[in-house]
């Protein structure tokens, strides 16, 4: 039998047992010299071959040395796991002076900001603001509106902008047919706004869309003038865009105003200069107005002789790209977040 170190082994152990950094390693120390078939185990097995005195003496030195390494497995078993309980306690550790995370928060469209910003500034004015039914029949749409049975917009065919339902009835165009609902009930004098959604057959591009907002005006009293209108639209303005703005007013036709007008407001994406939001030609049709047609003063049951008044129709898409210096109308309903977390 080869001549057996203890001292040596159990230098090496030793210094095998020290550089050891996880509990996997360590085991694979303690199988190699305490194991079934560890280095320890082995000389055991060996001494049967040798003298009984001498049999019993190594016996003896290898037992006092497997007590001497079992501790100190077990000193550095406890040593890696505190280290590795001080690791986990480092990274759950909670600074309580710390500032609290924020949660993320939704937040208001642009349409409703500048939807709530325009009802602040005509209540402001002493307008009142009224909503209505977004599925309409053809009297509050158009019959009483004074629009002809053979208007372009009430085509049922592909040549008409109006969404019909099936079930009867349709998806209103404007907002006012609410103005009609509501002179049914109310006598003047008076000044609403009704703010609203509304549905049209468009050509999808940077300025149309099937589905937009618009705000219906309208003001009824004895004396009321398209000065009047002027006035009010032009502080509007003002007020919305913080700054005086240029308008310009061009004749136009409208079935329920006579005579009617279009508002049309310097292009603040371009300032005029021409871009793809106003067609290049540097302006942007906000709004169509006019006074109220007798007619439909008449539907709803008032007498043209002793009330006149004004109506207008403005987009709010348009206002609020005009505020925000957008140029494409579909990012509002795109559900873009890049583009929503903006505002």
């Amino acid at each position: 039998m080869a001549k057996i170190n203890l001292k040596l082994l159990k230098k090496e152990a030793q210094k095998e047992i020290k550089k050891t950094r996880d509990l996997k390693g360590l085991n694979e120390v303690f199988n190699k010299y305490l194991g079934k078939k560890g280095e320890l185990s082995l000389i055991l097995r060996s001494l049967k071959k040798l003298p009984k005195l001498r049999r019993a003496k190594i016996g003896s030195e290898v037992n006092e040395l497997k007590d001497f390494l079992k501790i100190k497995f077990e000193q550095k078993a406890e040593e890696i796991k505190e280290k590795i309980k001080q690791k986990i306690e480092e990274k759950e550790w909670i600074d309580i002076t710390a500032p609290g995370r924020k949660p993320a928060l939704g937040h208001l469209h642009p349409l409703t900001l500048v939807k709530r910003k325009v009802e602040e500034i005509f209540q402001s004015m002493g307008f009142t603001v009224i909503e209505g039914p977004e599925i309409e029949t053809e009297w509050y749409n158009f019959d009483a509106l004074n629009i002809p049975k053979d208007h372009p917009a009430r085509d049922i065919l592909s040549l008409g902008k109006t969404l019909y339902l099936k079930a009867g009835g349709l998806m209103r165009s404007h907002t006012s047919s609410v103005q009609i609902r509501y002179m049914e009930k109310n006598n003047p004098p008076f000044r609403i706004v009704v703010p609203g959604r509304i549905f049209r057959q468009e050509s999808t591009d940077s300025s149309h869309e099937i589905n937009f907002y618009q705000l219906e005006g309208l003001m009824v009293d004895k004396n009321i003038s398209v000065a009047n209108f002027k006035a009010i639209i032009e502080e509007f303005f003002r007020r919305f865009f913080g700054k005086d703005t240029k308008i310009r007013l061009r004749p136009s036709y409208f079935p329920f105003v006579e005579p009617g007008l279009e508002v049309d407001l310097i292009c603040l994406s371009c300032q005029g200069k021409g871009c793809s939001v106003c067609s290049q030609t540097g302006w942007l049709e906000m709004l169509g107005a006019g006074m109220v047609h007798p007619n439909v003063f008449k539907s709803a049951g008032y007498n043209p002789k002793f009330w006149q008044g004004f109506a207008f129709g403005m987009g709010l898409d348009r206002l609020t790209m005009m505020k925000y210096k957008i140029n494409d109308i579909r990012l509002f309903y795109s559900g873009d977040l890049r583009f929503l977390n903006q505002f």
